[in-house]
């Protein structure tokens, strides 16, 4: 009975610490990511058991839906600040709580997570399948170095990712990098912005490779994840095994590359590593948000090594492109949802940033639609979702829009706000009403003021009536689509 007593005390004591360091790392999120993405993702998460035999920690959210949003974005940042706090934590693994298991499946992708229902983006790799998490380095153990301990999420792959003018070049190279072939370049450099599918195309990669290489040793990391425990193997005095185990892998990938600048020992290090995989015939791909001739502070040897291959550049998806996304990703909603084509088309237009937002927008709609019961539409979408629609939208200003809708149908600036009823001039004068109405925040009423003090009822009535003939007249759709892109440019 004493020994259950104290063991008991052990496992209180152990969960004290535990809630101690989560309300430190909690704390150290809500800095970084901000009072919102904080409350609506970090806070909601339940420290679970610790293993102290596989270094295993579980995090609990209460759906499926978050435990995979979270896992998807923020697995290796919670992996690293655990592993800060306390270093016998070796694998972070993000779930859903035991308790709450059942809530609908509102994540994207018909690839499910592996058996545990965790969806852990930080785990240990199986023997033969994926060499690059702690403790599989080539086959030999390691405790003490957490080096690529990023995994590989089930659901960016090649099948999953919607190719487009902008992005069928890096595609297309990164599938020939996968491929049972020897590719006729190494290393690939993916270059794109944030949010464009640089990161997709890297785990596509990973998952296309093993496919193909069932033996393969993957190491795939972010830069910042490689200085980090390259200082550590540093400090360990363990440089010849971070050597060996790096230098061991098949394919070797790091995200983010441009956050390795200045770090003179940190870059010499992937240098020789780069010169020692290359020269036997290993596969390399990088990734980062800008040219490899534009990544100042980084030594020329390296630069040209990074160079050396193909260079693969992402542009910003255009309308067509992130319309076809949007139709893709719905597609894959395990639970289907009826999503207008209106709010389809408003989505693809406003949110034009990134594809990242675009489908986190999407995401976010659809979540909200299912958990609540609501029909999704345009004003649901636009309550729903203001922060990513306001970052999105340029300041189009009504006058901006008068001036190209007289330009465009080449009527004068004056009838804007004339009170000439003639067809040539009261249609251009519609679709400049529903445009300020679709690209503006302006209220019916603001927008009746700025048309020569129009009543709100015309501007409800020219904004349905637009709306209508878009559907049944293919030159007013045209109309209007030529328009949105002058105004949207």
């Amino acid at each position: 009975m004493k020994s259950k007593a104290n063991g008991s005390r052990i496992e209180d004591q152990e969960a004290l610490d535990l809630a101690a360091d989560w309300a430190d790392i909690s704390q150290g999120l809500r800095k970084d990511l901000g009072h919102q993405l904080h409350s609506q993702w970090i806070k909601p998460i339940q420290v679970g058991t610790f293993c102290k035999e596989t270094g295993t920690l579980d995090l609990f959210l209460p759906t499926e839906f978050s435990a995979n949003w979270v896992s998807d974005r923020f697995a290796d940042r919670l992996s690293l600040a655990w592993k800060i706090a306390r270093p016998d934590v070796r694998h972070v693994r993000v779930a859903v709580h035991p308790g709450r298991r059942g809530m609908p499946d509102l994540r994207l992708g018909d690839s499910r997570r592996p058996a545990n229902d965790g969806a852990p983006a930080v785990s240990a790799p199986q023997p033969g399948q994926l060499s690059m998490a702690s403790g599989d380095f080539g086959g030999i153990a390691n405790d003490a170095l957490g080096l690529g301990t990023m995994g590989l999420d089930p659901s960016l792959t090649f099948a999953s990712f919607v190719t487009g003018a902008s992005n069928v070049l890096a595609c297309n190279a990164a599938q020939r990098m996968a491929a049972v072939e020897t590719p006729q370049f190494s290393p690939l450099y993916l270059k794109a912005a944030t949010g464009q599918g640089k990161t997709h195309l890297l785990h596509a990669i990973g998952h296309a490779f093993l496919a193909n290489h069932s033996r393969a040793r993957i190491f795939y990391c972010s830069a910042e994840r490689f200085m980090v425990e390259f200082v550590q193997a540093l400090r360990q005095g363990q440089m010849i095994e971070f050597k060996a185990r790096l230098r061991g892998f098949d394919l070797l990938m790091v995200d983010d590359i441009q956050f390795i600048i200045g770090k003179a020992s940190a870059q010499e290090e992937l240098l020789y590593t780069i010169d020692a995989l290359l020269a036997e015939g290993k596969r390399l791909v990088f990734a980062a948000d800008r040219a490899p001739q534009a990544l100042d502070g980084v030594e020329q040897r390296l630069l040209s090594r990074l160079s050396m291959g193909l260079v693969a550049d992402i542009q910003p998806a255009d309308i067509e492109l992130r319309r076809a996304i949007l139709e893709h990703r719905l597609a894959r909603f395990s639970s289907p949802t009826e999503v207008p084509s209106d709010v389809i088309e408003f989505l693809a237009r406003t949110i034009n940033r990134n594809v990242r937002e675009l489908v986190g927008g999407l995401n976010k709609l659809i979540a909200y639609a299912q958990l609540t019961g609501q029909a999704v539409s345009l004003q649901l979408a636009e309550e729903q979702l203001t922060d990513i629609l306001s970052a999105n939208r340029r300041r189009i200003t009504i006058d901006e829009i008068q001036r190209t809708v007289c330009q465009f149908y080449r009527v004068d600036r004056t009838e804007m706000a004339s009170k000439r009823r003639a067809r040539a001039v009261v249609r251009p004068r519609q679709v400049a009403m529903y445009l300020a109405k679709v690209l503006t925040p302006r209220s019916y009423p603001e927008i009746g003021r700025k048309f020569g003090g129009r009543d709100h009822s015309t501007v409800i009535h020219a904004v349905r009536l637009i709306e209508d003939l878009r559907t049944r007249d293919a030159d007013m759709d045209g109309d209007v689509r030529s328009l949105l892109r002058q105004l949207e440019s």
